[in-house]
């Protein structure tokens, strides 16, 4: 297939092919900016600071502080949101923290919005939220947020585990009454019904489940730098 260059398209798409670049892969975006000074320049622009994933990030690489301050000032939400979860389940800044997981859910991030759906039913029993996912894509992104291949940290807030020791004794028990679920007694096979995706669960249930999995397995992730050594 012949090669189209960038630099044939118009001004104002070249910035918007950059920005999917970055969003897709870190590698690919080093690539198109060794290839000249123009790509150099695109590659700076804001959108493109504002369109990374930082979860993609190698960041083995070094340069993280830098990256991550220029991400924040641009608005990035995967940015946005890594501080947020600091914020609510690290250093029980509750207020602040959750302001910024909304900015980042409304700005369409995935893990923010589940993690925000989350800690609104968790803390303040608000589910208006969950009406945002399908039973399928509330599964697939729970999973990507509470397996993420990072270092990880039990939570040490001391509200969250208040929570959810009461969750797991008054509530947990009423699912596995349910009779549109599995009889099972133990925490543990809640995965097999996770990866049974649980399609003749009542909505009620469901959601409880989701819940209970996320209570089980989320930590607050610690592969990034605290966020005030960023400054």
């Amino acid at each position: 297939m012949s090669q189209f260059p960038i630099l044939a398209l118009p001004s104002e798409v070249q910035p918007l092919v950059v920005q999917r670049v970055a969003n897709n892969s870190f590698a690919d975006l080093y690539r198109l900016q060794s290839t000249c000074k123009s790509m150099l320049a695109l590659a700076d622009q804001r959108g493109v600071y504002g369109s990374f994933d930082l979860f993609k990030y190698p960041w083995h690489v070094g340069r993280r502080n830098l990256l991550l301050r220029r991400c924040y000032t641009e608005g990035n939400p995967s940015c946005i949101y890594i501080k947020g979860v600091e914020y609510i389940y690290g250093l029980d800044r509750e207020k602040e923290g959750l302001g910024l997981l909304k900015r980042a859910a409304d700005a369409g991030y995935e893990r923010a919005l589940y993690t925000y759906a989350m800690t609104r039913k968790i803390f303040w029993e608000d589910e208006e939220y969950f009406s945002r996912f399908t039973r399928k894509s509330v599964g697939r992104i729970g999973m990507v947020v509470r397996d993420e291949d990072l270092v990880w940290l039990n939570n040490d807030n001391e509200r969250f585990i208040a929570k959810r020791n009461l969750f797991m004794s008054t509530v947990v028990p009423l699912f596995y009454s349910c009779p549109c679920s599995p009889c099972l007694d133990q925490d543990w096979v809640l995965w097999y019904i996770e990866c049974g995706k649980a399609g003749d669960m009542c909505n009620r249930f469901f959601w409880i489940k989701e819940v209970v999995l996320f209570l089980r397995d989320f930590r607050c992730c610690t592969g990034f730098p605290d966020f005030d050594t960023w400054q």
